[in-house]
Formats: structure tokens, sequence, C-alpha cells
């Protein structure tokens, strides 16, 4: 379960942090001890000290604070050999992590983590509409990083992150519980005319060198039983464009239809998805583009009750 920290510069920050739901606090800038004594044990309190993370009261827990600028994928299993538990990659104070990187470089930081061992998480001036996109990446921890620290913007961050066996008030079920039923109202998403360049094909000249692709995603999600109020009632496109963006970054793929198949596969496991049409189109072959399109669709079997995210003011 992915967990929210916020840093904090002074002990009212934190307080009110903690009221509105962090996880954790960080201290960015100020007095550790001052603040933990604030917080009062209600959550942890973390801390740099040389770039080790460390948590008051337990020396133990290292975790190294990097900016992406000061390392690489590569150099990741190293720092499990020094004796760190995590690693926490730092785009900067008010700077937006999507505004330093994108989703393809970020996954390939959280493989390396989870194949060394170490948890992950990502620190920034977050978003709400960059919490759906950075969930698709597993991380153990997002930190907000932001002066000042707004009841608001928490709170908002706080509702997007899955929370473990919500209770949900009876009279709100139908809002809060579907069904996947065939004969559902469905609406439809969809991205078109996204072009990447990636290591396909299976020819050895194909290999070593990138192609241009193109792809068309239509996605039929399950339509709401109320009007959209925030990020939570979406599926945003986003998702889409960054399924692909990290398929595309992780290894050379060797034929489009196992493309196409691995995109579907990954947007059905959404529970509001319901049906998928892929299309793929290697533009650098020749004269015209040459592809494949396929549509998917959730089994019979997978017509399950799905809880989806609690709403502002239930019980977590």
């Amino acid at each position: 379960m992915t967990q929210l920290h916020v840093s904090v510069r002074a002990p009212d920050e934190a307080l009110l942090a903690v009221q509105h739901g962090a996880d954790a606090i960080h201290v960015a800038d100020g007095a550790p001890d001052a603040i933990a004594a604030a917080v009062d044990g209600r959550v942890p309190v973390t801390f740099n000290a040389g770039g080790d993370e460390t948590t008051v009261g337990d020396a133990n827990r290292r975790v190294r604070t990097i900016s992406l600028d000061g390392i690489d994928p590569a150099s990741v299993a190293a720092l499990a050999a020094r004796g760190y538990r995590g690693l926490m990659l730092d785009t900067g104070h008010e700077t937006r992590i999507f505004d330093r990187t994108d989703i393809g470089v970020l996954a390939g930081f959280a493989d390396a983590a989870r194949a060394a061992g170490l948890t992950f998480g990502l620190s920034g001036a977050l978003e709400p509409p960059d919490i759906p996109r950075l969930l698709l990446l597993g991380p153990d921890v997002l930190r907000l990083d932001r002066s000042p620290v707004r009841a608001g913007m928490v709170d908002a961050l706080r509702r997007l992150l899955p929370v473990a066996s919500p209770v949900v008030p009876e009279h709100e079920l139908d809002l809060r519980r579907r069904v996947t039923r065939r004969d559902e109202a469905t609406d439809r998403v969809f991205v078109r005319d996204f072009v990447l360049p990636m290591h396909i094909g299976v020819y050895a000249r194909e290999h070593g060198t990138t192609q241009n692709v193109r792809f068309d995603v239509d996605v039929r999600i399950l339509r709401q039983t109320h009007a959209p109020a925030d990020m939570r009632d979406i599926f945003s496109y986003d998702i889409i464009t960054d399924s692909i963006r990290m398929i595309a970054a992780r290894e050379h793929v060797a034929l489009v239809e196992g493309l196409a198949e691995t995109i579907a596969a990954r947007l059905l496991t959404y529970p509001r998805v319901t049906n998928v049409t892929v299309r793929v189109e290697k533009l650098d072959t020749g004269p015209g583009g040459v592809g494949v399109e396929i549509t998917r669709e959730k089994p019979a079997e997978a017509a399950t009750v799905h809880t989806l995210t609690p709403r502002s003011g239930e019980a977590q």
C-alpha cells in the first residue's frame, strides 16, 4: 500500500498534515526533535542527514534520498550492498515529478529498487492528477514537498491513495460499488495518434535502434452513477499513455501483436474497464504503416463487485 508522506518546516505544519491524513512526516527544514515532539508518536517522523534519511528514534532505518540527476538505475543495487533499506528519488522542492522526467525512466528505478530488495519512494510537488499515474509504479511512498503545507492539498492527495478494507456507509453503496456486467452503460476514453520511438521488431537490423510506433487505444469504462467530482471518478487518458511508455521503456519488443496484447491486458486490470481496442502501427518500415488492431474484453467470470476509493469523510 502506498503511503503519503508530507515534508514540513515547522511543528504547526506537521500537526496539520497529520490531521489531514499523512502517514508520516518528513522534516525538510527545521528541528526534527521539536517536530517529533509535536507529532507525539502519532506517525513516524523522518529527516535527512547527509543524504541518509532516518526515522527519529530508529537510526537503523536508512533510506537514501537522491536527486534524479545523481543516480542511474544500474547503480541502485549498490545501495542495498551498503546497508540501505530504501531509495527515495527527489525532484526538488516545488518541482513536479513529471516536469523533470517521464514514467518510463521512473519505472526503471522502481524495477531496480525492487530487484535489490529496497523500498521505493518519490518526492516532489505532487498534484492530484499525478497520483493515478504514479500509482502505476506501485511506489511504497509518495512525498508531498510543497510549501506552505495546505490542508486542502493533503486531503486531495490522501483521497486518491488506496486504503485497506474501507468501511462504507450502507446508504452510499450505490455510489461506491459497481458490478461489471455486459449490459451496463459504458463511456469511452481514447488516445489517438500517440507516437513513441521504441525498440521493436524481429529482424536483426531492427535491434539496437528505435522505430516510431503509433498507438490508437479505445477503452470502454463503466459509466458512473454520479457526476464526476474529482480524479477518483475518472479513468485518465494518462493511464493509457503512461502504460504504453512503461512497456516501451523496459525492453526490446519483438512483435507488434505481443505489444498490443500486453497493453490491453494491463488496461483490463482496472475495475471500471470492460473492453479495450488497441491499434499498434510501425511507421518506419516502408512507404506505409503496418501493424495490428485487437479488441479484448473482460471475461464473464470477472463480473464481480468492486469497491472504489473511499470518499472524503469515510473511515479508513
